[in-house]
């Protein structure tokens, strides 16, 4: 599948951005059909063409993103609406309008590519398909090469300056980003024990006393395929423990 997207953002350098990252995305591809600087233009191309997607910026001149989200709700084809914006503080409000996804500026391939893959879902949802879902992956670069590393096999994240650590049971990687992030998208495959630290819900095998020199005596969590410890902070505790138990 190849999205239709329309980009509504009043910045010609943040519309070339993110064109520039849709021509590099891949399963599913995604077409833009249109760059806009305002909402009445992109309400008069949603009117006169067929699209998958609309990726808006909120704060435009004249009328904002928001109230282009209403007002693309109420066509009789509406296409899905994503925010892309570097103010966070309107996400709530975006998602009561229904908005699919909420991307802060700058985007990341990565998490564009995330995005694409809801839309995708969604469409085929509507549509009474099945939905092909792709293997969730990250996307490592490394000296000039790419590497794609299946979630699945990821142990742990753990963040270090601004870098994060991937951990597999075979080797380590590193990766540019950010742990919210990770967490929100993977929140049903990582659970965080740490301030720094997402793991694996299914590599847990057990919660255990430990001392750690800078944290001092408190709780580490043991992971099924290396003999690492992680701390697990005080407020974590009860989370990991109701994951040890199976009890979600």
């Amino acid at each position: 599948m190849t999205l239709k997207i329309l980009i509504v953002d009043d910045e010609a350098l943040a519309r070339v951005r993110l064109r520039t990252l849709l021509a590099d995305c891949t399963a599913p591809a995604a077409e833009v059909v249109g760059e806009v600087a305002t909402a009445a233009q992109a309400m008069q191309c949603a009117t006169h063409q067929s699209l998958d997607a609309v990726l808006a910026d909120i704060h435009m001149p004249g009328v904002d993103g928001l109230t282009l989200a209403q007002g693309l709700r109420a066509l009789p084809q509406p296409p899905v609406v994503v925010f892309v914006t570097a103010h966070a503080e309107h996400a709530v409000q975006a998602f009561e309008l229904e908005a699919l996804d909420y991307l802060t500026k700058p985007v990341r391939l990565e998490r564009l590519q995330a995005t694409l893959q809801k839309i995708e879902r969604h469409i085929q949802l509507k549509q009474g398909l099945e939905p092909d879902i792709p293997e969730e992956v990250f996307i490592i670069v490394d000296r000039g090469r790419t590497e794609r590393v299946p979630a699945s096999q990821v142990l742990y994240l753990k963040a270090e300056l601004k870098y994060i650590t991937v951990r597999t049971q075979n080797r380590s990687y590193i990766l540019e980003g950010a742990l919210s992030d990770i967490e929100g998208r993977h929140a049903g495959r990582f659970i965080r024990v740490h301030r720094n630290a997402l793991v694996s819900r299914r590599a847990v095998r057990s919660l255990e006393k430990h001392h750690d020199p800078l944290e001092g005596d408190g709780w580490a969590v043991r992971l099924s395929g290396i003999d690492e410890l992680l701390h697990v902070s005080r407020r974590q505790l009860g989370a990991v423990r109701a994951v040890v138990a199976g009890s979600v």
